[in-house]
């Protein structure tokens, strides 16, 4: 993998995680040959949903491409593999894209969905002395860099007068944030649905804040430039399947969550719980999308997280989609 020692340089600056490659690189992005897309999905999410459904291969067949999905903890490892060729299409939450972009990932902006107030927060064990984001100055804090979690943990210090500087950042993916979260080695976690909502419901825990009262950014579907360029007719397809899904998730919670839980492993209540707090509604990479996506990438460079500036408008597909006129 001597080709990707450049990339991964670069992605290791801003994300500081190791790339999660094994079996993805070999594989070949889509061409007209195999006409396969590629699809990088996570647990909580809209895609996951499609998955289970089996409604984006009805809709993709009459255009002659087939569908094959590959499952990541985060969204940063699942675009460390989109720049990697090793998926064509996927869905993370901001802060995500913008570490991308930082890293010169050639990706394109195809989506959006508004993002939620409760479905992600900053917690700790019940029997901590911590009440306020204020007494976890100079504490050890778990997160997933490069994540939504990471964004909201950022505005949540500067709404509170402090700076990432102030605290202790432990970079875990979140399933060995919950063990170091468990067994006491970090102090507090910040991470999202359904990891939140499966501590709320499997441990004792105490919320400390979410994003009531500071802004929630928009979650973004992504496709590789080549792929987008290639194939708009697919990339429109999934995006036309995933705004009517979301509509009937919207409608039929309880339903989705019989649907979803058998393959995620986990239980129907713990679904439900984080599929009612999520607003489900894919819309285009609007300028008003946009500009609330570049002030997530200032505030990065302002805290130094990321080593450049990012201009998001260059990385927004401009054959953008349009529902506007849809129900």
């Amino acid at each position: 993998m001597a080709h990707l020692t450049p990339w991964l340089r670069r992605i290791t600056s801003a994300l500081g995680a190791t790339a999660l490659l094994a079996g993805i690189v070999a594989t070949a992005p889509a061409h007209a040959a195999d006409q396969t897309v590629r699809v990088g999905f996570q647990k909580a999410g809209l895609l996951a949903v499609l998955k289970a459904q089996g409604s984006l291969e009805k809709k993709l067949a009459p255009l002659g491409y087939k569908v094959e999905w590959k499952e990541f903890p985060a969204g940063p490892q699942l675009l460390e593999a989109l720049n990697a060729n090793g998926i064509d299409f996927g869905y993370t939450g901001a802060p995500p894209a913008v570490f991308a972009q930082a890293a010169k990932t050639d990706f394109v902006y195809v989506g959006a969905e508004p993002g939620g107030k409760s479905n992600e927060a900053l917690f700790v064990l019940e029997s901590s002395p911590f009440r306020t984001v204020s007494d976890l100055k100079g504490k050890r804090i778990a997160l997933q860099k490069g994540s939504s979690s990471n964004y909201l943990l950022v505005q949540l210090l500067k709404k509170n007068g402090l700076s990432f500087a102030d605290i202790q950042p432990i970079y875990l993916p979140p399933a060995d944030a919950r063990a170091a979260f468990e067994s006491g080695k970090v102090d507090a976690w910040v991470v999202w649905d359904p990891y939140y909502a499966l501590a709320q419901q499997s441990l004792k825990v105490r919320t400390v804040a979410d994003y009531e009262g500071v802004p929630s950014p928009f979650n973004f579907y992504e496709a590789t430039r080549r792929f987008a360029e290639g194939h708009p007719k697919a990339v429109n397809a999934i995006l036309e399947q995933l705004r009517a899904s979301g509509l009937w998730v919207t409608k039929h919670p309880t339903e989705t969550a019989n649907l979803l839980a058998p393959s995620l492993g986990l239980s129907v209540p713990i679904v439900e719980t984080w599929l009612k707090r999520v607003p489900y509604g894919v819309t285009p990479v609007t300028p008003e999308v946009t500009a609330t996506q570049q002030r997530v990438a200032d505030l990065f460079h302002e805290q130094k997280l990321i080593p450049v500036p990012v201009v998001v408008s260059q990385n927004v597909w401009q054959a953008n989609f349009s529902l506007a006129a849809k129900d």
